[in-house]
């Protein structure tokens, strides 16, 4: 049979969880992902002027001439299904992804084969359920010709694809999710609510990048304080850094009323730091100030900005909260921009990273030993180390983060992370009831902070507590929402799995991975276990054997007291007799 060349940009589409959906109800599964495709994915493809080319049980590729017919019918077709999937409750929803590339293809009857096919199938899993995730040739070749944003995930080690693919991901507010006029999908809260963007880096020095974060995340800090308001946490409003976005857009997708932004410039022992708070709704401006300080008035400015936007928005402060904005952490302005440094490169918290942070945080005790933060942050770096299985003598890190948290307790009781870095501490020793009251402690002192809720949600997760840790982690989302891949859905999951809500748990294990949440033994194993639970036993053992293929050298035997980051035994035996069903060895 004739070969022939010829460029041309494939479509790649999957269903979103299909194992799971067929395990639930198949004839129903199959009848309503024919009505789609049908009704929808079909007529889609013939008025972008593409062609089907080849169909999966829960896939097809099309190959189109134009790449812009390419993009826009991908999104034509996810808008169609989003609006169809309203009326849908949402654990029968059909949701695709869909990776689209351009590229030099091989026509062989009527197939297509080459790169240019595989690279877009692997794009399609990377991308979101219901979005859409292209190559930079793509992205190239349609960034000023079609309605649409785009963020950059930069280069993407893919299965069976030799050099990184340069990726790029079409933005969820773009025309295909978000009608003109639309609300967001979070109600605005009844209190105040608001967010803080990064502050620009006026300083002309990309290095000091990280102080004008630090201080964006000291003025989410200081707000979180304040139980009168309802601030979104660091990690939502930072994936803004860098993007250009109107502050309306902000307040639809965070769910809030009112957008805090800003910049800094650092001289030496200089600062100027300008500050305006916006009514995203209006686009009005409520309050703007601009402070010219020296280096050492830092926790001033951070103090007065919290109190002046709580006053423009009429917010009284309680007893004991004017204490606290008033408190400055450390009078030594080289240990805070230690501190922040060391901030920053926690995360993502690889061993490296961790061991980082942990030499920074010692510096920072060495410049200032009276500085509560030092001691949090090393405290932590030392519970990571046993939580995520780093340590080489667990008991002698356990007595460490011990000890380390209780100094920075010592030090500042009024210090929030102090108690977070406590309860921690006192969890992976295994002292759940002093674990819980200092996790509550934190939250009781920065009761609009997501992490300490998060600090809380396990906590309460190692002793048992379910329903409770549900609803913890809940409130850190609503607080975070952006940032729902990883640790916030894990614990969701595993609140949800300890709680004896397993569909739920298996659910969002599901959502975790299709926002690209990272792997672990904890989420996996227990994952497998919902499924057990479920009756639904093809589909254990497919995770079984993911968690298999991302720790080879598991097994039961080595899985231990500790492997799944719960304390009670109860919880521990349920999960090694679920993976022995499913053939996980001994």
């Amino acid at each position: 049979m004739n070969q022939q060349r010829r460029l041309a940009a494939i479509l790649a589409a999957d269903v979103v969880g299909y194992s799971r959906l067929m395990g639930e109800d198949e004839e129903g599964t199959l009848a309503s992902l024919t009505l789609y495709l049908n009704d929808t994915v079909d007529p889609c493809v013939a008025e972008y002027r593409g062609r089907i080319f080849k169909s999966m049980g829960d896939g097809l590729l099309a190959e189109f001439a134009s790449v812009i017919d390419a993009v826009r019918c991908a999104a034509a077709i996810q808008h169609a299904i989003e609006e169809r999937n309203a009326e849908v409750p949402q654990h029968r929803r059909i949701q695709f992804r869909i990776g689209i590339n351009l590229g030099d293809v091989i026509i062989k009857g009527d197939d297509i084969f080459g790169d240019g096919v595989n690279v877009a199938a692997r794009l399609e899993s990377l991308a979101d359920a219901g979005g859409i995730c292209i190559s930079d040739i793509v992205h190239q070749s349609i960034r000023s010709k079609v309605d649409l944003s785009f963020d950059d995930l930069g280069p993407q080690r893919v299965k069976n694809i030799g050099p990184p693919v340069h990726a790029f991901k079409v933005r969820r507010d773009a025309p295909m999710t978000q009608k003109s006029g639309s609300e967001g999908t979070h109600p605005l809260p009844e209190k105040p609510s608001i967010a803080v963007l990064p502050f620009d880096n006026l300083s002309g020095d990309p290095d000091q990048e990280y102080f004008s974060d630090g201080i964006t995340e000291d003025i989410i800090t200081e707000l979180a304080k304040i139980s009168g308001l309802f601030v979104i946490a660091r990690h939502s409003s930072f994936i803004y850094k860098g993007r250009s976005v109107t502050l309306m857009q902000v307040g639809r997708d965070l769910g809030v009323r009112y957008v805090l932004e800003g910049s800094v410039r650092k001289a030496q022992n200089r600062l100027r730091i300008t500050a305006q708070l916006i009514d995203a709704t209006s686009d009005h401006h409520v309050w703007a100030e601009r402070y010219d300080r020296d280096l050492e008035d830092i926790f001033a400015v951070q103090d007065d900005v919290a109190r002046q936007v709580a006053g423009a928005l009429a917010v009284t402060l309680k007893p004991g909260e004017a204490e606290q904005l008033a408190h400055a952490p450390t009078q030594i302005p080289e240990a805070y921009d230690l501190y922040l440094r060391a901030r920053m490169t926690f995360y993502p918290p690889t061993w490296a990273n961790i061991l980082t942070a942990r030499g920074t945080y010692g510096h920072v005790i060495d410049i200032d030993p009276s500085f509560a933060g030092g001691y949090a942050g090393k405290s932590i770096t030392h519970s990571m180390a046993v939580m995520f299985g780093h340590s080489d003598n667990p008991e002698q890190d356990v007595r460490l983060a011990l000890e380390f948290a209780e100094q920075a307790v010592t030090k500042d009781d009024a210090f929030a992370l102090s108690h977070s870095a406590l309860g921690y501490a006192y969890s992976v020793a295994r002292q759940d009831n002093e674990a819980i009251a200092a996790a509550r402690r934190a939250v009781e002192l920065q009761p609009g902070d997501a992490d300490s809720y998060l600090f809380l949600t396990n906590c309460l997760l190692r002793a048992g507590q379910g329903e409770e840790a549900r609803d913890s982690i809940l409130t850190g989302l609503r607080l975070n929402p952006q940032n729902v891949a990883g640790p916030y859905l894990n614990s969701l999951g595993r609140a949800c799995f300890v709680a004896g809500r397993y569909q739920e748990a298996s659910d969002t294990f599901e959502r975790n991975v299709a926002h690209g949440g990272p792997l672990g033994v904890p989420m996996l194993s227990t994952w497998v276990t919902s499924l057990v639970e479920l009756g639904r036993f093809d589909d254990a053992r497919k995770i079984a054997q993911r968690l298999v293929e991302f720790d080879p050298g598991f097994s039961l035997t080595r899985a231990g007291n500790d492997a799944f980051g719960l304390s009670s035994e109860t919880y521990r035996d349920r999960i090694i007799e679920a993976l022995r069903k499913v053939g996980v060895p001994e």
